[in-house]
């Protein structure tokens, strides 16, 4: 798959995740094998009052590309110049949000809301690309709900207006996260366009991701929830496809290790309050499943330091090996 200068192998990326595709996990995903990232949606009008929170989240390093910004908002003018904007930061592409489906996006007539107004949609893709110098790609939806399933006609749409590919999610905005996930939408979506269509939903573990390459015929799979407190996946989705095998998870302590490392750079980029108040949902997943995991999970949830995190990852090691 190649969008603009960057050609992008058949493995794995990472997803923009509100609150947690940080500049740090996207780092980490990105040393363990992702082939590129998105980062969190930043808010075109945000974005176009001198809103500091939207300039932040579009800081981009070396060591995270390529890396995409993701730009959501409800008019085309406004979108247009959120992307002039955006490019300052020298992203390896622009994504237009129309799939997110919180309540106060989607109530504010964008993220999957959109999918409810495929002229409107159309109008600030068309926008979006005339101010763009890079690629632009679309994240959306299977539909709004199940009377409104409209992937196909979208994504046609979205190819019509100047998309440079799309990214496709298995599920309405009525479903949220729940299951089931429709993987056959997305390789309805890849029958009816010519642009590079990326999969996304549900892809847990290696067998899942290479599931999805051939039940869609994707040409790159996005993975979400499926890496939170866990950036091997990607290496190992990569090994899979290429030979078939992967390595183990790796083990606890090592996990520990890779969270306090994350957490490191978290503090490094945010600053100790806000990034030790963000790892309190980061040290909850990477802690999942391990043994004492509840109780561990409570004292996440008060994290207010790097050190309160170092001894977290201490003891869960401790209460494992007792």
């Amino acid at each position: 798959m190649i969008l603009g200068k960057w050609e992008l192998p058949p493995y794995a990326m990472l997803a923009p995740m509100a609150g947690v595709s940080d500049r740090a996990l996207r780092e980490l995903a990105m040393r363990f094998g992702a082939v590129a990232c998105v980062g969190e949606m930043v808010s075109c009008k945000g974005l176009v009052q001198g809103s500091r929170k939207s300039a932040e989240l579009m800081e981009i390093g070396p060591l995270e590309m390529p890396c995409a910004i993701q730009l959501f908002g409800d008019e085309p003018e406004p979108m247009a110049r959120a992307a002039v904007l955006a490019q300052q930061y020298s992203p390896a592409w622009l994504d237009i949000n129309m799939g997110c489906p919180a309540p106060k996006i989607a109530g504010n007539r964008s993220g999957s809301a959109l999918m409810l107004e495929p002229d409107r949609a159309e109008s600030i893709i068309r926008t979006v690309k005339e101010a763009s110098s890079i690629p632009v790609t679309v994240k959306f939806r299977k539909g709004w709900d199940d009377s409104h399933i409209n992937a196909v006609e979208f994504a046609q749409m979205a190819e019509a207006a100047g998309a440079d590919a799309v990214t496709v999610h298995g599920r309405t905005r009525q479903q949220m996260y729940a299951p089931p996930v429709d993987w056959e939408i997305i390789r309805q979506v890849k029958n009816a366009v010519s642009i590079p269509v990326i999969g996304n939903g549900d892809v847990v573990s290696p067998e899942t991701a290479k599931a999805l390459y051939e039940t869609t015929g994707c040409d790159l799979i996005m993975i979400g929830r499926g890496a939170l407190g866990a950036p091997w996946l990607f290496r190992q989705v990569r090994q899979y496809l290429q030979t078939g095998a992967y390595e183990p998870t790796p083990p606890l302590e090592k996990r520990m290790g890779l969270m306090v490392e994350q957490m490191t750079l978290a503090v490094q980029y945010k600053g100790e309050r806000v990034a030790s108040h963000e790892a309190r949902k980061h040290c909850g997943w990477y802690i999942s499943g391990v043994r004492g995991a509840a109780q561990l999970r409570r004292r996440a949830g008060e994290l207010q330091t790097l050190d309160d995190i170092k001894r977290l990852a201490e003891d869960v090691v401790k209460a494992a090996a007792e």
